[in-house]
């Protein structure tokens, strides 16, 4: 391995920071301060145990920070949910997609595009994660990996994931991928431009450009390589899309849009669904309908690759974006149906008062957290379906209204 020097910059990388602890003014902060030192301790000597270096262990945590900074972020709860559209709006933009198609265009010839092209992932898709994650690597945080999970940790809210990740981090730096200072990125302990948590990084980064080195941080060779691994480590289908956007018949019951519900295309189209553009369904095995605005918003097909997409970041509005901007990046369309935008956010006690109602009328939702998980679409699917209601199971301010009416 060729001697460890900072990796080749991005374009317009941000500063390392290390942000600087407030005062200790006061006996509860020297308290903190003392047991995340004890704690830093003892997992030293785990992570000695673990068989990480002495040196890999002083450098890690001899000026280790704990940043309450974290703390307040990872408990931030907002008080109003985001509609898809909205979060459409603002990572499906012109500018990016115009962008992206200037990237794919630059990547597409070069190493980049060929060392992605080995693992069956389109290059679109790997240009449109980029985007999503970093601003194609114009901003991938700058909050110290090591400090970030020591912090979170230590605060103990998630502490078995964070050690975990912890000690992946120490493994990282133990295996000369690179250095303490250049280990950045989110708050929450992501890193580099396509934003891989440590066993993540450990699992799948590549280093495509062979100098040794898996570098997320400054090769573009090997970020693109590393996200085309992980999407094909986890099932990507080759050769196939993610979804298609589709026109659902007169009639449809939309209760039949449920994720646990899959059949293959051609039993989607003897139903009655149709592409939008007009042309034959992508040839799916299993694929489902995808109602992210409920029964009056726009409907789309999504097969395997969509889930894999989930299996990156668990959100379907993130897999959304992702999909319809590397659509967009590659040439092809944009939404054409029409987003209910009359609907406003929904605030999580909104959420909460309609979990409690459905849970007194005997349409179980678990208990209530303001937060749309499966088992609240479930139970709002079936009050829907037991009222005349589209079971689209999506909650709106005028349906939430009647269902908590006295």
């Amino acid at each position: 391995m060729p001697p460890l020097s900072p990796p080749t910059a991005p374009p317009a990388p941000p500063p390392v920071t290390r942000p600087n602890l407030p005062p200790t003014s006061g006996a509860d902060d020297a308290a903190t301060q003392q047991a995340f030192q004890r704690w830093v301790a003892d997992f030293s000597a785990g992570a000695r145990a673990a068989g990480v270096s002495e040196a890999t262990v002083r450098l890690a945590f001899d000026n280790v920070q704990y940043l309450p900074q974290v703390i307040d972020l990872d408990r931030a709860q907002p008080e109003f949910t985001r509609t898809v559209w909205s979060y459409l709006d603002n990572t499906v933009t012109a500018q990016r997609v115009a962008q992206g198609r200037d990237k794919l265009q630059q990547l597409q010839a070069g190493p980049a595009g060929a060392a992605t092209a080995r693992y069956g992932v389109p290059l679109a898709i790997v240009v449109a994660i980029w985007g999503m994650e970093s601003n194609f690597g114009s901003n991938y945080g700058s909050t110290p990996t090591i400090d970030a999970l020591a912090t979170l940790g230590f605060d103990g809210r998630r502490e078995d994931w964070a050690k975990r990740e912890l000690m992946a981090a120490l493994k990282i730096l133990d295996q000369g991928d690179i250095d303490r200072d250049h280990m950045i990125g989110s708050w929450a302990g992501a890193m580099g431009q396509t934003q891989f948590l440590p066993s993540n990084f450990l699992a799948y980064a590549v280093d495509a450009d062979g100098d040794g080195r898996r570098d997320i941080w400054g090769s573009m060779t090997d970020v693109a390589a590393s996200t085309a691994n992980f999407l094909s480590s986890v099932g990507w289908q080759p050769n196939q899309p993610w979804g298609v956007e589709v026109r659902l018949p007169a009639g449809f019951d939309y209760g039949r849009a449920d994720p646990k519900l899959r059949q293959s295309s051609a039993q989607w189209a003897a139903e009655g669904v149709q592409a939008a553009s007009g042309r034959p369904l992508p040839a799916f095995d299993d694929a489902e309908v995808l109602l992210p605005a409920g029964a009056r918003g726009p409907a789309f097909l999504v097969g395997p690759n969509f889930r894999v997409i989930l299996r990156y970041n668990n959100s379907t509005s993130y897999a959304l974006a992702v999909g319809l901007l590397a659509q967009r990046i590659g040439g092809g369309p944009a939404v054409q149906a029409t987003w209910p935008r009359d609907l406003p956010p929904l605030s999580r006690s909104q959420v909460m008062d309609m979990q409690t109602a459905l849970n007194q009328l005997g349409f179980d939702t678990g208990t209530p957290d303001g937060v749309m998980g499966p088992a609240t679409r479930d139970g709002l699917r079936r009050w829907q379906r037991s009222v005349g209601l589209p079971a689209d199971g999506y909650p709106s301010a005028p349906l939430i209204d009647r269902l908590v009416a006295p």
